[in-house]
């Protein structure tokens, strides 16, 4: 599908500078290991669903908080390049959050996030800028921020009926599902057990079902890193979406491109299927470069690729 008009999404989530080392293989409990290599990026789950959405042609408009540090300017000036409007993020007199990342050789990953900044976004700084959420076509949001913003603006998108995308990440169990209409849940297979309670590949399609009922989940879709995506949608057959067969070099932000893809074309109007599966390529592609925001493909790059996978 063409990008015919652009559409314009609300990302609410966190901003984070990465410290990223590499090493052969990952440290046990109590082990200590020299690294390969040191690098920093700017990361955190918000800003880089962001950046996807955005360089996969959608207007973007970014909710959270940033601090008044160095860093935090740096962030501001890079998002600006992106095309992302900022109007609606908040700077706290706190450091910027960081996140603290070890890649193995194997491209599997351990991270420690450090909220910084990001735990001083509240909820009246969403209801100051209710008029901006209840106009977007899409709200993406993500669980690196404090619940009670979050939360605020899922009610927002659900009262003005704007489809309302959630990524759990890092899932926290007291998040009140039943309080809202969650239209598009996007989840790992760990996640997707902590949400529902059981594993859900484990179950007949009628016990998922129900308990997507009681959770108010309209579509449940599932990825599974090189794996198909399994979606269960609101009423027909769960289905499976190949995705790109790659050999990655991390897997850090591979998730973020997936979910900012996903709301980009979703909001356009584009097909599950079809928004599922330009968001697989987003984030395979996202897999063969160092760092979250770097190796996020624009829309050209996921067409060409989309086109190899229906060849």
């Amino acid at each position: 599908m063409s990008n015919s008009s652009q559409s314009t999404i609300s990302v609410i989530g966190s901003l984070n500078i990465d410290y990223f080392t590499r090493v052969e293989t990952l440290p046990a409990p109590g082990e200590t290991i020299a690294c390969l290599s040191l690098e920093l990026f700017h990361g955190g789950k918000g800003a880089n669903q962001a950046i996807s959405a955005s360089r996969q042609g959608a207007k973007v408009r970014f909710f959270g908080s940033i601090g008044d540090d160095a860093e935090g300017q740096d962030y501001r000036e890079a998002l600006v390049e992106e095309g992302i409007d900022l109007s609606c993020l908040q700077t706290a007199n706190s450091r910027t959050g960081a996140a603290f990342i070890t890649v193995d050789e194997s491209g599997e990953n351990m991270i420690i996030v450090s909220g910084g900044a990001n735990e001083e976004l509240t909820e009246s700084d969403i209801q100051e800028n209710q008029s901006n959420l209840s106009s977007s076509d899409a709200v993406l949001a993500n669980f690196e921020i404090p619940l009670p913003p979050l939360i605020g603006a899922a009610r927002i998108a659900n009262e003005a009926n704007v489809p309302l995308v959630i990524n759990p990440s890092p899932y926290d169990p007291i998040f009140p599902w039943q309080e809202i209409q969650t239209d598009y849940l996007i989840v790992n297979e760990g996640e997707a057990i902590e949400v529902l309670e059981f594993d859900p590949l484990q179950k007949e399609i009628s016990v998922v079902r129900q308990r997507l009922t009681e959770i108010r989940v309209e579509h449940l879709i599932i990825t599974r890193g090189g794996n198909d995506t399994i979606v269960y949608p609101r009423s027909d057959d769960p289905f499976q979406v190949e995705t790109l067969p790659v050999l990655p070099i991390d897997t850090v932000g591979a998730g973020d491109a997936f979910a900012g893809c996903f709301t980009c074309r979703i909001a356009e109007g584009e097909s599950l299927e079809n928004a599922i599966r330009a968001a697989n390529c987003a984030g395979a592609l996202t897999t063969l470069g160092s760092g979250a925001q770097d190796p996020i493909p624009d829309r050209e790059k996921v067409e060409q690729h989309l086109e190899h996978l229906s060849n």
